[in-house]
């Protein structure tokens, strides 16, 4: 591809990214940690749109405040339980050589970002690229790269990165660096990637889905979610005007007036008031009774985890001696979602893994596989019975068994395969001196 015609395609690209750029900077909003300046639209994630111009500090203080991020803590929850450990093939005990090229990319720490992204925005996307000692494996959020797709939906056609400080295109043959020119772009480089796959050339980028879906568009777990997170915000803001107002009891003097500030203090923190005129009258206004708000918040929340697949115990803070058995059963429907979004995030793996070795040429095995890390909540006790029987009952080997101690790190296994390889010294000594004593007693019946 020329430089003119990469500059046209990149410009492009830009104007097609512009048109999902709004949903993205939405779904963004509600997920900052950081509370937006009104200039940007509301308060987080609550647009205060029906709040008057003219209203009070206090009560927008208060708006601003009224935040409760919820949304950030589901994806995080679902996130936590997502842990690539290893990759390997059937009735193989070792990972496949592309498992090097995952751990010199520090991929262990960079999953979490793309998982992050899979899970919030619907897609994240990685970029493999040739490097020295190993090809390059770097995550991209879809806030900042665009793919576009052809017939084939696992290699897209051309894809456009925004990097700090420039702009990179790939196709199916380099990566061409763009700097903005005027309302264009210009080439400031090209380097030939060489990216195959069973023998043509593809464009170097995976795509990470937190699903699959034939009918409609896959959009993440956020967008779904952001009424009901404006409801508890609303909710919450209520709370805290209700708290503000009207929650402490308010006391009144008819017929009186303080003259100074110092006498209407010195009244408000008397416990005895005194008038001698007959026709003062002194009384209090009933507080606001709070609870509704805080039964409505809680029912939202409740929904929220229904509808989002998030234990709800964790949303609410109720977690009152629950047995291994029954935190289990209060986070199968939780186990299930996470269990969905492995099934597809592992396909990409196994693809920017399979690309990966090419560039390295490591041809993994057909049937090679990412192996995740198992978070469910079992108790280790009822782990280690389960096991047991199933070594005992059914003969398993134990060293079958290791991985599935929930928990238990590839580089733990391969210290204990180690370990188990060259036994227990007291009983290679016991060993040696039984095999010493029967050869000892054979030479003395031969003498």
């Amino acid at each position: 591809m020329s430089a003119q015609a990469a500059a046209d395609l990149a410009k492009r690209l830009l104007e097609h990214r512009q048109g999902e750029a709004e949903r993205l900077e939405r779904i963004r909003s509600y997920l900052s940690p950081q509370v937006p300046p009104p200039a940007a639209g509301g308060f987080g994630g609550l647009r205060m749109q029906w709040l008057p111009p003219d209203a009070p500090v206090e009560v927008r203080k208060l708006a601003a405040i009224a935040r409760v991020n919820m949304l950030r803590y589901i994806v995080s929850a679902r996130v936590q339980s997502m842990y690539v450990d290893g990759y390997r093939a059937a009735r193989v005990a070792d990972n496949a050589p592309q498992w090097e090229i995952w751990q010199r990319n520090q991929m262990d720490a960079r999953q979490i970002g793309i998982h992050r992204g899979a899970v919030s925005y619907g897609a994240a996307y990685v970029t493999i690229l040739p490097g020295d000692p190993v090809p390059v494996m770097r995550g991209a959020s879809p806030r900042h790269l665009t793919a576009v797709y052809g017939d084939d939906e696992e290699w897209p056609e051309y894809a456009l990165q925004r990097r700090k400080g420039d702009w990179r295109l790939y196709d199916r043959e380099a990566v061409y660096t763009l700097q903005r020119a005027d309302s264009g772009f210009e080439v400031v480089d090209v380097a030939i990637h060489g990216a195959a796959a069973d023998g043509r050339p593809v464009c170097p980028v995976i795509r990470y889905r937190d699903t699959d879906d034939l009918d409609d568009p896959v959009v993440g777990i956020v967008e779904p979610l952001i009424d009901l997170q404006d409801q508890i915000d609303v909710t919450t803001f209520g709370l805290l005007v209700a708290q503000h107002y009207g929650a402490f009891r308010q006391r009144y003097i008819l017929g009186w007036i303080a003259e100074t500030e110092t006498q209407r203090l010195k009244a408000s923190a008397s416990k005895l008031w005194t008038f001698e005129d007959p026709e003062i009258k002194v009384g209090e206004f009933g507080q606001t009774d709070v609870n509704g708000y805080i039964a409505s918040r809680e029912a939202t929340l409740r929904h929220l985890a229904t509808v989002s697949q998030t234990p709800a115990h964790e949303l609410l803070g109720q977690l009152v001696n629950l047995s291994a058995e029954a935190l289990a059963a209060a986070e199968k429907s939780h186990r299930r979602a996470v269990e969905e979004n492995q099934a597809v995030l592992g396909e990409a793996h196994e693809q920017a893994l399979y690309l990966a070795g090419e560039y390295a040429d490591m041809q993994p095995a057909p049937d090679a596989e990412v192996r995740w890390r198992d978070t469910e909540s079992r108790s280790l006790a009822q782990v280690a019975d389960a096991l047991g029987k199933l070594a005992a009952q059914l003969g398993i080997p134990p060293q079958e068994l290791w991985e599935r101690i929930p928990g238990v790190t590839d580089q733990e296994l391969e210290r204990w395969k180690a370990a188990a390889e060259q036994g227990d010294p007291l009983a290679r000594l016991e060993q040696q001196l039984t095999r010493q004593g029967i050869l000892g007693e054979q030479v003395t019946g031969g003498q």
